[in-house]
């Protein structure tokens, strides 16, 4: 459905969707984690992560799903958490 990448804060300058492309549905967000890494760790052995992907759902409005999703990424060369933000 999209395909963006993060500025130098880690963040999405635009929602990945927005207004009516936003459905009730089971999404997928692909995080391209090693090639972040084989660009920022110069020198080092590659990461041991290379597509983390983060599988969630959007339920229908007024069944407890905020009208703004955020999915944050913490990320190392060899572990990850993820949860819904505010």
């Amino acid at each position: 459905l999209a395909t963006t990448a993060t500025n130098a804060d880690g963040r999405c300058d635009a929602p990945l969707l927005a207004g009516d492309a936003v459905v009730p549905g089971t999404y997928e967000i692909a995080f391209e984690v090693g090639a972040y890494f084989a660009r920022t760790s110069a020198g080092e052995a590659p990461a041991f992560l290379d597509t983390v992907p983060v599988r969630f759902r959007i339920a229908p409005q007024g069944a407890g799903t905020p009208a703004h999703l955020h999915v944050p990424l913490l990320i190392s060369p060899y572990g990850y958490s993820t949860y819904r933000g505010s």
